[in-house]
């Protein structure tokens, strides 16, 4: 049976979405999107070049996939709007990633000026998918605002250390009827298995991938790791049918002795 994720109308078969930044070269984030399968990819607005003075990231990436320009350098609401706004006007479109982050430190995002960003981004005619730190009333704020998804942190950006926020995160899951796309923390393809295992809708990798030794190879591990965990999740495999205690998996009867 076919998966089908939906976000505002658009139709996803593919739940592993790319960051595009840090990657050695352009062909060889070009060659990760094509082996990751995605069909979502995310930009920073200052890596896209309207007057094509340099080499375009928009030109790497395959027509067919969806490009959400993040807000990468806001440090408050109204920053995230222009740079949603200049976005637009460069021809980057309406899928907006929103990320406010005024601690310069473990670059957590401040969930305040995020939901008064998503409410204005949202007014402006914006897909809109914020990034935040798991919160349940947040994340009730963001789906009041408009929210076309809702993307909790796994652990800080860029940290590679999995899922530490998964209660939280967890949460989420259950009492928000929105996709939650888990974004940021994650290492290694086991994460996005356990996030995916969790019941998240998706999940959204950048560092893991462009610091690994092969990007195109790792996006392709990621992405399998993601059908994986979903699989798994939609078998609702749980641990409530397990025992404390040993089980054997061949019956003991009949055994010679």
């Amino acid at each position: 049976m076919e998966d089908i994720l939906e976000i505002e109308g658009k139709k996803f078969t593919s739940r592993f979405f790319l960051g595009t930044g840090k990657f050695g070269s352009l062909e060889q984030m070009r060659e990760a999107i094509i082996r990751s399968e995605t069909e979502l990819v995310t930009v920073a607005l200052r890596r896209i070049d309207p007057d094509k003075k340099q080499a375009d990231i928009l030109s790497f990436i395959p027509s067919s996939i969806i490009v959400m320009t993040n807000t990468s350098g806001a440090r408050n609401a109204d920053q995230a709007v222009k740079i949603a706004k200049f976005a637009r006007a460069a021809g980057a479109g309406n899928w907006i990633k929103v990320e406010v982050v005024s601690d310069s430190k473990y670059l957590l995002p401040d969930n305040t000026e995020t939901v008064k960003a998503t409410e204005l981004l949202v007014r402006e005619g914006f897909i809109v998918m914020p990034y935040f730190s798991p919160d349940l009333i947040i994340a009730r704020r963001l789906r009041d605002a408009g929210a076309a998804s809702v993307m909790p942190l796994g652990s800080p950006i860029g940290s590679g250390k999995g899922i530490k926020t998964r209660e939280l995160i967890k949460i989420i899951i259950d009492e928000i009827d929105l996709p939650v796309i888990v974004d940021a923390g994650l290492g290694f393809p086991s994460h996005a298995a356990e996030a995916m295992e969790l019941g998240a809708s998706g999940v959204l990798v950048n560092t893991a991938l462009a610091i690994a030794e092969n990007p195109p190879g790792m996006a392709e591990a990621f992405a399998l790791a993601t059908k994986a965990g979903r699989l798994g999740y939609l078998c609702k495999n749980t641990a409530a049918g397990f025992s404390s205690f040993a089980s054997p998996s061949s019956p003991l009867e009949g055994v010679i002795r």
